[in-house]
């Protein structure tokens, strides 16, 4: 039995539902109230990451315990969040450094982002 007063346990989105919000949409992030980040999620559990600096990187994301992880083609993953709603939109608990800030969804949008072409070898 919950004692009264004590925090409630938030529980983390499964990838059934995790897949179910982001399919198709593209998310702004913001940590500390600043733009962290906007992420495409396509079908297959395709996405396209950017720092919001033009750049974009493209990966997948899969399930693994509690969390959601990604690996981009920059070889630099896997990265593991943990997605929760929260009132209705989602934040992140970055899973690999607990000392990154916490994330929150911002913007929801259906536009692809705009990514420049890599220029050099």
């Amino acid at each position: 039995m919950a004692q009264p007063g004590a925090a409630q346990e938030r529980e983390p989105l499964g990838a059934e539902e995790f897949e179910a919000r982001v399919v198709g949409r593209t998310l702004t992030y913001h940590s500390r109230g600043a733009p962290y980040g906007m992420e495409r999620y396509g079908p297959d559990r395709q996405v396209t990451w950017s720092f919001l600096d033009g750049r974009c990187l493209d990966g997948t994301w899969y399930p693994e315990a509690d969390a959601i992880c990604f690996a981009y083609e920059d070889g630099t993953g896997p990265e593991c969040w943990r997605f929760f709603d929260e009132n209705g939109r989602l934040s992140a608990e970055f899973v690999n450094d607990p000392e990154v800030p916490q994330l929150y969804e911002m913007q929801d949008s259906e536009t692809p982002l705009s990514c420049q072409p890599q220029v050099g070898v």
